[in-house]
């Protein structure tokens, strides 16, 4: 089987109702990154942490997948898939996707402070306050906050050295280093970038136009009717 990398970023997950934070409405815009997104603030302040991804993890729970997440499932009855995502949502795996790298964490999980490889499950949308690990210290949300290292970001690259097709949905790519990513796909590899912006021209990178929603379909119906196994 030819092995398709995808890698998602919040443009897919907004269409299902998620808010990001640089919508003018959105979740993030009466928070400083500072105040709710950074190991820092952690520390100055939990309880304020806590309740802003307590918020989030709600709105995610409330969430559906939308007909692009389910697309990229279906991708699977021929391809071998690999998803990358920069979102925080388990909306892949909800509609389907087996193998889901998630780079900056997962707001339906929690982590110890103290040790990185102790990652809990969270248990409905609210995480309390004092929450402790079997080592002692306080659980945090497991999220990759800003200022911290990506430590997925080398499996990620593997991965898309590998890849047979490329595809990029939702992203800007102005977000770094996981924009890197598309730096790893080789050469001779079929790439697309699913994005309405008429701003992004990327050399080698076949554009499609389109939100998600409406994009994903039509590219995922194209490669399946295409004999490239």
């Amino acid at each position: 089987m030819k092995k398709v990398v995808v890698f998602t970023g919040s443009g897919i997950s907004a269409e299902s109702g998620i808010k990001t934070f640089r919508d003018h409405d959105g979740l993030w815009e009466n928070y400083k990154i500072e105040e709710v997104a950074t190991p820092q603030a952690w520390i100055r302040d939990p309880g304020t942490v806590l309740s802003f991804y307590n918020m989030r993890r709600k709105e995610v729970i409330q969430a559906r997948p939308n007909a692009a997440h389910i697309a990229l499932a279906d991708l699977e009855t021929h391809f071998k898939v690999q998803i990358i995502t920069q979102n925080i949502d388990d909306l892949h795996e909800r509609a389907g996707s087996s193998n889901v790298l998630h780079l900056h964490g997962e707001i339906t999980k929690a982590r110890s402070s103290a040790d990185a490889s102790l990652i809990y499950p969270i248990q409905g949308w609210e995480m309390q306050e004092g929450a402790l690990c079997p080592k002692g210290s306080l659980l945090r949300p497991h999220i990759v906050w800003f200022g911290e290292m990506v430590p997925m970001l080398p499996i990620a690259a593997e991965l898309v050295s590998d890849a047979d097709i490329f595809i990029v949905i939702g992203t800007s790519l102005a977000v770094y280093p996981a924009a890197s990513l598309v730096d790893y796909a080789p050469y001779d590899c079929l790439k697309f970038l699913i994005d309405p912006s008429e701003s992004v021209h990327i050399p080698g990178v076949e554009i499609i136009r389109s939100n998600a929603g409406t994009g994903v379909p039509l590219l995922v119906e194209r490669l399946l009717a295409m004999d490239l196994n």
